[in-house]
């Protein structure tokens, strides 16, 4: 076999010879790629502007909806919130959530034609359900301080915590070294490193952008070249890492901020929390298995390596990554503070039953500790802080809150079922399957998981109301199916970062991600009737499929 020459991986320009791709300061959020528009997607945002604006103009002045015509503002009055609506009649209740809905409307045009930037998108609809007066100013500017938006700012500090001590370095790399003998075993390697980073970081664009590094300079090893092609040991570790960036986020509460989202709007409609604990005891057994089978169908099925690409190609082999391993020298002060700071957060998380601290507050405490002069880890200038990811989550937050203000939601959730005539004796399981399968294949359509949650959590909280069904046993598990978002690169942010490394095509996305994402919703019906059924999420015998 020809060996070939070791040379560093180079970056967009490809002339920039001096590129390190083991520095993680070359992946900071505000360096990452841009990947070229389409022409469809350049229609798109064409189109976008103006589709939005007609939308709204519709629905806010033109068309009348008869089932918001008929709701009694008094009997929506469920909170301090709503007591707005108390004094007012019919008529301008119905105006008010024609607003919300054309709001709502307009916005999931312009954020799925990306005509404007996402973060524009959100702070038009900030000051639209201001002006209109679906929100009061200071309820629409107070969701910059949801506790959610906190815990994402918290933890891209604790994240460029690892980065700077050079911890997530250190770490991928030993394990690596140590676990790494081969392609098989390499591949297996990055499905506990993600589930071990899914853990401690609630954005799964920080841990893209971290582990990136790690894999493209192991696909070099293997002979992969960025513009020469594709192969499958390219094609491979690119899309498992996609599929495990998310599946790992899936596993944890706090391994998204959409995660975290929709266990609040579950525990504010049944009135307890939904702790770190609840969700990992359900959900990390599935999507660890869903990681196995990943990578089954990844090296058996879709991208089999070829006998040369199952060794390294490049002289020296695995040697590279040990000398970048050996430079790190031995570990220092810093980096075991970092790795304190690590352990007792995880740990506070998962025990936050016993001591009811919630994940916001832990993450606080951990970054305020990270930052302390002198004695702390990190500079407030080293954090890396993606303020326009932020103000457009912002927005989704707003229109939640305008959504639990108007309870439109639930109206038309009440009023598709009444015209197509689904009694209130439905099946639970014909229900199940209706909204854990749309929750699961929106996500080829909607590129905001937050606004996923947003609005399926609701629906389905409103449905099992509707059926009196218990709220968990249906909110519950199409919160599960959040984070499925690996099939086409505009599905999610990790997917748009990795499409730009050019190591595979959108036909091999499709192929391996709609296939996870089928195996990922039987799973879930299958776990509805054993496994969530064992922690008490679902029903005893609701199902008869066992």
């Amino acid at each position: 076999m020809d060996k070939l020459e070791t040379k560093p991986i180079a970056d967009n320009n490809d002339n920039n010879n001096d590129f390190d791709p083991l520095d993680m300061h070359n992946y900071r959020i505000e360096r990452l790629p841009k990947r070229e528009r389409s022409e469809f997607e350049i229609w798109l945002a064409r189109i976008g502007a103006p589709l939005a604006l007609l939308v709204f103009i519709l629905f806010a002045f033109v068309i009348d909806l008869p089932f918001l015509q008929s709701i009694d503002p008094l009997s929506l009055v469920a909170d301090a919130a709503q007591k707005q609506y108390a004094d007012i009649g019919a008529e301008a209740f119905a105006r008010s959530n024609a607003y919300m809905l054309a709001i709502f409307l307009a916005a999931i045009i312009l954020w799925m034609t990306q005509a404007i930037p996402n973060y524009q998108t959100s702070l038009i609809l900030i000051i639209a359900l201001v002006l209109t007066g679906v929100l009061p100013e200071r309820q629409a500017y107070a969701q910059l301080g949801h506790p959610v938006m906190w815990l994402n700012i918290m933890s891209f500090v604790l994240a460029s915590m690892l980065v700077e001590t050079g911890v997530a370095k250190r770490f991928a790399l030993w394990f690596i070294l140590r676990f790494g003998k081969n392609a098989g075993s390499i591949f297996l390697s990055f499905i506990f490193i993600n589930m071990i980073l899914s853990a401690f970081i609630s954005a799964t664009t920080a841990k893209a952008a971290i582990l990136l590094p790690i894999f493209m300079v192991i696909a070099a090893i293997y002979g992969v070249r960025q513009g020469k092609g594709h192969k499958n040991f390219g094609r491979s570790i690119v899309l498992q890492n996609l599929l495990n960036i998310n599946l790992g986020a899936g596993a944890f509460v706090t391994g998204s901020g959409a995660n975290l989202l929709a266990a609040a709007l579950i525990g504010g409609a049944i009135g307890a929390p939904v702790f770190f604990s609840d969700w990992l005891f359900a959900m990390f057994p599935k999507m660890l298995l869903m990681m196995f089978l990943g990578y089954i169908l990844a090296m058996r099925v879709f991208f089999p390596l070829p006998p040369e690409e199952r060794i390294p190609q490049i002289k020296g082999g695995m040697e590279r990554l040990r000398q970048e391993y050996e430079k790190l020298g031995k570990i220092d002060f810093q980096e075991i503070k970092a790795i304190i700071i690590f352990i007792s957060i995880l740990t506070l998380w998962a025990t936050d039953r016993l001591h009811g601290v919630s994940a916001t507050a832990v993450a606080f405490v951990g970054a305020i500790i990270a930052l302390l002069p002198r004695i702390g880890i990190i500079k407030w200038n080293d954090v890396d802080i993606p303020w326009h990811l932020l103000l457009f989550s912002a927005g989704a937050y707003t229109l939640g809150a305008g959504f639990g203000i108007t309870d439109l939601p639930s109206i038309s959730v009440n009023a598709f079922f009444d015209n197509i005539g689904i009694g209130e004796e439905t099946d639970f399981w014909k229900l199940y399957l209706l909204l854990t399968g749309v929750m699961c294949f929106s996500a080829l359509i909607f590129q905001s998981k937050t606004m996923r949650a947003m609005i399926f959590v609701p629906i389905a909280i409103g449905v099992a109301n509707r059926f009196g069904f218990p709220i968990i046993s249906l909110a519950l598990p199409v919160a599960f199916m959040i984070e499925h978002v690996y099939v086409l690169p505009f599905n999610s942010k990790p997917a748009a970062l990795l499409y730009e490394t050019d190591q595979y095509s959108l036909t091999d996305a499709f192929r391996f991600g709609i296939t996870l994402m089928i195996i990922g919703w039987v799973l879930n019906i299958v776990a509805g009737e054993t496994w969530f059924r064992f922690l008490g999420i679902t029903p005893d015998g609701v199902f008869g499929l066992f």
